[in-house]
């Protein structure tokens, strides 16, 4: 089986200081793996490498085989490749269904007529609701997104990113500056997604029994290096791990 996505020797580095290190990296199609690690140890930077956020010091990333390690964030979207962000990215003066309608108006790449509603296309709509529906926003369809918890943004970007059809979602810490009350809506819109089953999810998150309960597979990042890639229980088994980042996870410390 080939790899949907792929980094070989992978390096970014700024000024002598080097944020991932000749990563090796794969995710399979329809995978949903998640990459752990403790802070600075280069998730965020290494999902910046894959979106297109950042260029590469070396190193090659593919996507479906193609080389597109030069191809700007833009172009890696239209490509399937959909990268949410820790901070929400969404447009806060429209509503919440005009947010995903104009994501799937731009997949579509249809332009409204001045003099035509938008509630002829019908085909616009419908994939909206369905969207809407997926991620638990139905009913919030009509409010602002600026109106929204902070929990109900995080689910419209989670939206927004379906609705542009991405094949390959990568979402850097979904649940962060959430409260735990929020916490199990966002988990219950993730494992809709990924019951689905048409997209590869890629995901960077604190909260191991999110990560060991949803993931087929666990890559680990250590000062920038790659450190481990197994399912998750042989990951929660690897004493090196363990070593350098699950204990201090379990003894309550920040990762």
């Amino acid at each position: 089986m080939e790899p949907i996505l792929e980094t070989k020797n992978l390096t970014v580095q700024f000024g002598s200081h080097i944020a991932v290190n000749n990563v090796n990296f794969m995710v399979y199609e329809k995978q949903f793996k998640s990459i752990i690690g403790p802070n600075g140890a280069g998730k965020t930077t290494l999902f910046n490498l894959l979106g297109g956020q950042l260029k590469a010091t070396s190193g090659k990333i593919y996507f479906r085989k193609e080389d597109i390690t030069s191809l700007s964030s833009v172009k890696r979207t239209r490509k399937g490749i959909g990268r949410s962000f820790q901070m929400t990215n969404v447009f806060p003066n429209l509503t919440v269904f005009e947010n995903v309608r104009l994501a799937v108006q731009s997949r579509m790449n249809i332009r409204y007529p001045f003099f035509k509603h938008f509630s002829h296309y019908t085909e616009v709509n419908e994939k909206t609701y369905e969207i809407l529906e997926l991620v638990l926003l139905k009913e919030k369809q009509s409010v602002l997104a600026k109106q929204l918890s902070h929990g109900e943004q995080r689910k419209l970007e989670i939206a927004m990113l379906l609705a542009l059809d991405t094949e390959v979602l990568l979402l850097d810490e979904p649940t962060a500056g959430m409260s735990m009350e929020e916490v199990p809506a966002i988990l219950s819109v993730i494992q809709n997604v990924k019951k689905e089953g048409n997209r590869t999810i890629v995901l960077i998150e604190h909260k191991m029994d999110l990560i060991m309960n949803l993931s087929d597979a666990v890559t680990v990042l250590f000062n920038g290096q790659f450190l481990a890639d197994g399912t998750p229980e042989e990951i929660m088994e690897n004493e090196t791990v363990q070593n350098a980042y699950l204990g201090g996870l379990y003894n309550g410390s920040p990762s």
